[in-house]
C-alpha cells in the first residue's frame, strides 16, 4: 500500500491510499468463496459457477466491493492508525477508483479527535466545602438502629401516635362508595403520613373492634375525581400493635454493636458519617477540578465523538435500569416520552463529559504522562483482589492499552486536584 496524500480540514481527515494488485486480489478471492454458493449462472449448478464466468455476466469488478470489506482492517491499519491519524469512529470509503493494473485508489474520509488548546488547568481555584456531622444526624442513626431492633406487641387500649393500628375501611362520596376507597386488613403506622392528611389523627383513639365514620377533605392537588372533595370514610380498628423501642443506653450500645457505652457508639456513628461526607465531598471537589479545566479549554467537539459519549452514556443507563428490571423503552415510556426524549437528555452531560475526555488526553500527551509496567502490574493485582480472580484471569479479561489509558487518565486526574486550590463556598444569600 502506498500513501498519496493526507489532508486535515477541521474535524474530518481525507486519506488518498493506493492498494496494490496483489492485497486487492486477496480480498477479492475471499469475497469470492463468500458468496458463491448463493450464485446461480445458467449451464452451472448453484455454487459452481467459476469466478470468470460471475465477472464476464455481472462486471469484472463484481466482487472489489465486497472485497475491500475482506481486507478493510489492513487498510486502516495502514492508512489510519500507522499514518497517526486519531480517527473517531469507522471512516467512510467516498471513493474507489480501480487501476489498469489491478490496484485500487481509495479515498477515505474519517472524523479525527479535535485540536484542544489548553486553558488553565494547574492551581485552578474551585470551591470545596468542609465535612460536617450534625448531633441531629447521629441522633437519626441511633434512632434508625433503635428501630431495627424494636419488637411489637398486640396491646388493649385505644391506639395512640406511633402504634400501627391494622383496619378495615372504605370510602363514601355522597353515599356512593368511590374506586380506590376501599381497604381490609391494612396496617396503618400512626404518625407516618401514609393517608391522606387528618384520617391517621381520627383514628387514634379507636380500640380494638370499634368502628366509626370519619370526616375528610380531600386536598386540591389530589386525583382529579377526588381533589378538594368532603368525603367519610367507615372504619374498623381490628388489632392496636405497639412498638417496643429500646433505650438508648449502655446496654442498647451493647446489643447492637461491640462498644460498651453509648458514647462510644455515638463516636463510632460520628466518624463513620464524618468519613463518608468527606469522601462525597472530595468526589464533588475532584469532577469539579476536572469540569472547570475542560470548561478553560478551547476545542470544536465532533459530532461523531459526542455521539459515541452519547452510546456509552446509555448504554450504563440501560444496564443499571437492566439491574431494576426494567428495559430503556419501558422506562422512557414510564416517564410519558420515547428514546428519542431519553436521547436528548443525556445528550448535555454527553457533550460536558467529551469535552472532558479530550482535554485529559491532551493534558496526557503535553504533561507526558505515561505508566510503567510496575504500575500495570500492581493494578491488575488489585483488580484480581477486587474480584475475588486470578490475576492471569483478569489480564484476559481487560486489554492492556484499555488499562494503561484508564491509569493514565487517572494521573492526568490527580494533576489537576492535587494543585487546585480549595476555596470556602460563597455564602448564599
Amino acid at each position: 500500500m502506498n500513501i498519496k496524500s493526507i489532508e486535515r480540514n477541521g474535524n474530518q481527515a481525507i486519506i488518498v491510499v493506493e492498494v496494490d494488485k496483489e492485497l486487492m486480489e486477496t480480498g477479492v478471492s475471499k469475497a469470492y468463496l463468500k458468496v458463491r454458493k448463493t450464485i446461480s449462472i445458467p449451464g452451472f449448478r448453484k455454487g459452481k459457477a467459476p469466478r470468470k464466468m460471475i465477472e464476464a455476466m455481472y462486471g469484472a469488478h463484481v466482487f472489489y466491493e465486497d472485497g475491500l470489506e475482506e481486507i478493510f482492517p489492513e487498510v486502516y491499519q495502514f492508512a489510519v492508525v500507522d499514518q497517526g491519524v486519531k480517527a473517531v469512529g469507522r471512516p467512510s470509503l467516498t471513493d474507489m477508483s480501480i487501476e489498469e493494473d489491478g490496484s485500487v485508489t481509495l479515498t477515505l474520509t474519517t472524523d479525527v479527535y479535535p485540536e484542544v488548546t489548553l486553558g488553565d488547568y494547574k492551581g485552578l481555584e474551585v470551591e470545596k466545602a468542609e465535612a460536617v456531622v450534625t448531633d441531629e444526624q447521629v441522633q437519626a442513626e441511633l434512632d434508625r438502629m433503635a428501630e431495627n431492633v424494636s419488637s411489637t406487641e398486640t396491646v388493649d387500649r385505644p391506639a395512640a401516635m406511633g402504634d400501627t393500628a391494622n383496619i378495615d375501611f372504605e370510602g363514601f362520596d355522597n353515599g356512593v362508595p368511590f374506586e380506590g376507597g376501599k381497604g381490609e386488613n391494612f396496617d396503618l403506622k400512626l404518625g407516618s403520613g401514609s393517608f391522606v392528611p387528618g384520617f391517621e389523627e381520627q383514628v387514634v383513639g379507636m380500640s380494638a373492634g370499634e368502628e366509626k365514620d370519619i370526616d375528610i377533605t380531600f386536598p386540591e392537588d389530589y386525583v382529579e375525581n377526588l381533589a378538594g372533595k368532603a368525603v367519610v370514610f367507615h372504619v374498623k380498628c381490628n388489632k392496636v400493635t405497639a412498638t417496643n423501642v429500646p433505650a438508648q443506653d449502655d446496654e442498647f450500645a451493647k446489643d447492637v454493636s461491640e462498644f460498651e457505652t453509648l458514647e462510644e457508639l455515638k463516636a463510632d456513628i460520628r466518624a463513620k458519617a464524618l468519613e463518608k461526607a468527606q469522601k462525597q465531598i472530595d468526589s464533588a471537589f475532584e469532577n469539579a477540578c476536572v469540569e472547570l479545566a475542560a470548561a478553560n479549554a478551547t476545542v470544536d467537539m465532533p459530532a461523531a465523538l459526542i455521539e459515541a459519549e452519547l452510546d456509552n452514556q446509555m448504554e450504563r443507563f440501560a444496564y443499571q435500569l437492566q439491574m431494576s428490571g426494567f428495559t430503556m423503552e419501558q422506562y422512557a415510556k414510564m416517564m410519558g416520552g420515547d428514546m428519542a426524549t431519553m436521547r436528548n437528555a443525556f445528550r448535555g452531560k454527553a457533550e460536558q463529559q467529551a469535552k472532558i475526555n479530550v482535554t485529559l488526553d491532551k493534558i496526557i500527551e503535553v504533561e507526558g504522562i505515561t505508566v510503567t509496567d510496575e504500575e500495570l502490574e500492581a493494578e491488575f493485582a488489585s483488580l484480581a483482589a477486587q474480584y475475588e480472580m486470578e490475576v492471569d484471569k483478569i489480564k484476559t479479561l481487560i486489554p492492556v492499552d484499555e488499562l494503561t489509558t484508564s491509569l493514565k487518565t487517572r494521573k492526568a486526574v490527580k494533576l489537576i486536584v492535587d494543585s487546585a486550590v480549595a476555596v470556602a463556598p460563597k455564602t448564599e444569600e
